[in-house]
């Protein structure tokens, strides 16, 4: 009966604001059109993990089956997105040994990974640089360009420095070309990947006026696009406020970090805005009811301004609750969980901008050395995976629904397009006796 109800409510809604319901060619990738993400034609809401470890394990053959078991538990629950990094700059194990240098070793890992997404129905949003230190990020290339002479003062270099630059585009250019051994396929040609991702939580404390940030992602959009145009692309945001509006930065938790959510997702080549919300981290002083508090305004506002400002679709691509944290309960996590699943469901049953959430991060059993006190592991957080499975079939039932609906309006469409076909064929001719 509820979904009945939701039915009948979709079918006005459509019917009132002439939601994009359109016949697409079903080639599997991810397209947007104005707010909605768009699979085959039909609207695609999705939930989804993070899962920053896949390449890295993957590239031991003989550790491969968690990835397996993690993509498997994550269909079990519904889950059809994952967030994962294609990059691993110089260090141990890296995928870039130095600029333009690979370990073909690490990438077969990442194909691997591509395989093993697509056998499970599995969609990825692949990030290709770091802000931080972990796997290189910006720190490896700016030593990199030291070791070759150049002179640069900062890790904030990355952004500004040509040699730096031309690093990273390279390595854009590599990934995005690699054949992968598995499946025959080129990344850029493969639906399997949703989307890229230009950095993850890019940061610039050395121009809090966002001007750095913003010609970075300009140039970097243009780059990416000019090899891929099959492809989404979002810059990897935290969600920020900036200059663009200036009455929005009261409700940053206290950072200016020279990133701006409207002004870098209103760059044409950024087709989705991100959002990443962390409330026990940025408020940790404050308890839990005031962070929850901080959290509901926090993607009430970029949900808003995704619909309304940006005209794009919006994923919450990470949220989470540490149980390192020494006040940490089940319920507390769950109670977050469901804060944003609600933000996104009322968002998406409206016909609104939120089309998913990927909550940090997913693990298997027997990967305890990859905690970071955010991590779950489906079977043995039975709570937390009950909030997410229910998740997952809110937005699938949406989907189908919305499926339903176009199926009904192609088949009108074909039946009156044979209609005028078979009057315009017996135009004149008299029908009977």
């Amino acid at each position: 009966m509820k979904h009945l109800a939701l039915a009948l409510f979709l079918a006005i809604l459509i019917h009132q604001q002439g939601f994009p319901i359109h016949v697409e060619a079903g080639d599997g990738f991810i397209r947007t059109r104005g707010v909605h993400f768009l699979l085959n034609g039909s609207p695609y809401y999705a939930n989804g993990f993070n899962g920053y470890w896949l390449m890295y394990v993957a590239s031991d053959p003989s550790q491969r089956y968690k990835v397996s078991s993690v993509f498997r538990e994550a269909t079990s629950h519904g889950l059809t997105v994952a967030r994962t990094w294609a990059f691993s700059d110089g260090g141990y194990r890296p995928l870039q040994y130095s600029p333009g240098s690979y370990n073909e070793q690490m990438f077969k890992g990442l194909d691997f990974v591509i395989a093993e997404a697509r056998r499970y129905g599995i969609k990825l949003i692949l990030s290709l640089v770091n802000n931080y230190e972990s796997f290189g990020g910006r720190k490896q290339y700016v030593n990199w360009a030291r070791s070759q002479g150049h002179y640069l003062t900062s890790d904030d270099d990355f952004y500004r420095n040509p040699v730096v630059k031309g690093y990273y585009k390279n390595h854009v250019t590599t990934v995005l070309n690699r054949y992968n051994s598995y499946t025959r396929v080129h990344y850029k040609d493969d639906p399997t990947i949703m989307a890229w991702e230009l950095i993850n939580e890019p940061r610039c404390t050395s121009d809090p006026s966002g001007r750095t940030v913003q010609a970075w992602i300009m140039e970097m959009a243009s780059h990416v696009k000019s090899i891929d145009r099959n492809h989404l692309l979002e810059a990897g945001l935290e969600g920020f406020y900036g200059q663009a509006i200036p009455q929005r930065m009261r409700l940053n938790p206290g950072f200016n970090i020279g990133t701006d959510f409207i002004a870098n997702n209103r760059i044409p080549g950024i087709d989705f805005a991100t959002v990443h919300s962390y409330p026990d981290q940025w408020l940790s002083s404050s308890n839990d009811q005031n962070q929850l508090s901080f959290l509901n305004n926090w993607l009430d506002t970029h949900i808003q301004d995704a619909q309304y400002i940006l005209r794009k679709p919006v994923f919450i691509t990470e949220f989470g609750k540490s149980w390192k944290d020494p006040s940490f309960n089940t319920y507390q996590r769950d109670l977050l969980f469901n804060t944003v699943y609600s933000k996104i469901y009322s968002s998406a049953r409206r016909g609104g901008a939120a089309a998913g959430g990927l909550f940090w991060q997913l693990l298997t059993e027997g990967m305890d050395s990859f905690g970071d006190g955010y991590d779950i592991v489906l079977s043995q957080s039975p709570s937390t995976a009950n909030v997410i499975a229910q998740q997952s079939h809110k937005l699938y039932q949406i989907r189908k629904i919305f499926a339903r609906i176009r199926n009904a309006q192609m088949w009108k469409r074909a039946r009156a397009i044979r209609r005028a076909e078979w009057l315009a064929r017996n135009k004149g001719k008299r029908i009977g006796n």
